[in-house]
């Protein structure tokens, strides 16, 4: 694979194949701030080794935390507590170490400047900052209001009842919820305007769970958690990352064969499984084996368009757009407009990129529609958007010419995704 592009190969018959994907980015995230919050020494297995866990790894190293790192053996050893006092931390383009340390550093008594990437520093942050300084900590901007980089002055939050504007990101509610146990009172947080993504604040209270604290939901819709709660250091396996093997899942689909993920199980937690029960209503089966689950597509990848409400598993949004050209009937993707607001405008990026290949598109209120055809050659451009260059490889499964240029912006979440992607091919 040359560094600056991938050039896709069609495949010749169904696939049938197994493939084994790293661990969840979404989960490895969460784990490492919880257990940086731990009474104890956590040990992570199966950790997802990324561009970006890697960013959320070196600031807690700047932030003083002890941590031991055995990369081939996809493990770190954590010991919790709080970060010194003062320092300069960079989160990259992880939207999950922005939002998840910012929360945990505003609780923290101390000086702490954040900055991050120019992709990052696009994407919101005031909403969560708002909310923190309302809680009581300062925030002082470096650059742009209501973006990174700026300066958080930590100290002891004061908890209450809190209202939160989470349509652009879950991610600000999950970063409270978390790091609710550091305040001086019970938290609160109330959801202001539409709500995105909630299956990720579900991973969020599940995990909290696992680790010894508390968090629910209220009769009103708000989120709650009690001060004072310890987390519990522990032994903690992180699944793997449902959003990659969907991608081999929807190969399946896309060619009539058969794609088994070991260790990826129904019982997952993680949001993403959602997209097996769009599968299944594009006509594919799912099984689960002892290995793991098996997606077997239509025959021949017959299958025809859906009109999906896509907003509890926006992620795949992407991959449901690549599937929508050889569809039989055009594709309706509903509520996902925060999506816009990601690693990159991606309803824009969508549109865009078909476009060049000749499918018809278009934009809705908060969403899109993909209409069926043929797409021809062309050259991806990923918009430095890992699931621009993952999901648009599959096109090229079943069209002759598609090129993914920067194919290593996958790293965020898959290091090696193009090398497992040729397993398809075998």
């Amino acid at each position: 694979m040359a560094k600056d592009f991938y050039r896709v190969v069609p495949v010749t018959k169904a696939v049938d194949c197994a493939v084994e994907v790293p661990g969840s980015k979404s989960v490895t995230n969460r784990a490492l701030l919880i257990a940086s919050m731990a009474r104890g020494e956590s040990v992570l297995t199966n950790v997802l080794f990324s561009s970006d866990t890697r960013n959320f790894l070196d600031c807690l190293k700047a932030l003083g935390y002890d941590i031991k790192i055995f990369e081939s053996e996809k493990k770190v050893a954590l010991r919790g507590g709080p970060p010194i006092k003062k320092a300069d931390i960079d989160v990259g383009s992880a939207g999950t170490s922005a939002r998840f340390l910012t929360a945990m550093l505003a609780a923290r008594d101390g000086e702490f400047l954040i900055g991050s990437s120019g992709q990052m520093k696009k994407r919101p942050m005031k909403p969560l900052a708002d909310a923190l300084i309302k809680l009581g900590c300062a925030v002082e901007y470096i650059e742009c209001e209501g973006s990174l980089p700026f300066r958080i002055s930590g100290g002891r939050l004061s908890g209450g009842d809190i209202e939160l504007d989470s349509e652009l990101s879950s991610q600000f509610t999950s970063a409270l919820l978390m790091t609710g146990v550091l305040h001086e009172n019970d938290l609160t947080i109330r959801p202001a305007g539409k709500e995105t993504a909630k299956s990720y604040i579900d991973i969020t209270m599940k995990m909290m769970e696992q680790f010894g604290v508390s968090a629910r939901r209220t009769g009103s819709g708000a989120y709650a958690v009690g001060a004072g709660q310890v987390y519990a250091a522990r032994e903690y396996a992180i699944e793997p990352d449902v959003s990659s093997a969907c991608y081999f899942y929807s190969a399946a689909a896309l060619t009539g064969g058969s794609v088994l993920v070991r260790g990826v199980h129904f019982s997952s937690m993680q949001g993403d499984i959602k997209f097996w029960d769009i599968l299944k209503q594009m006509g594919c089966t799912a099984r689960e084996t002892g290995e793991g689950v098996m997606i077997t597509g239509p025959e021949n990848g017959a299958y025809s368009g859906a009109d999906i409400d896509m907003n509890d598993c926006s992620d795949q949004f992407i991959t449901l757009a690549a599937l929508a050209p050889f569809a039989a009937s055009p594709t309706v993707i509903r509520n996902i407009r925060h999506v816009k607001y990601q690693e990159s405008d991606r309803i824009g990026a969508v549109i865009s990129e078909l476009a060049k290949m000749g499918i018809r598109c278009a934009e809705t209120g908060d969403g899109i529609v993909i209409y069926p055809g043929t797409p021809r050659p062309s050259e991806v451009e990923t918009y430095d958007d890992h699931r621009m260059a993952m999901a648009f490889a599959l096109i090229g499964l079943r069209a002759d010419g598609i090129v993914i240029k920067n194919p290593s912006c996958a790293s965020k979440t898959f290091e090696n995704y193009f090398e497992v992607f040729e397993r398809l091919y075998t």
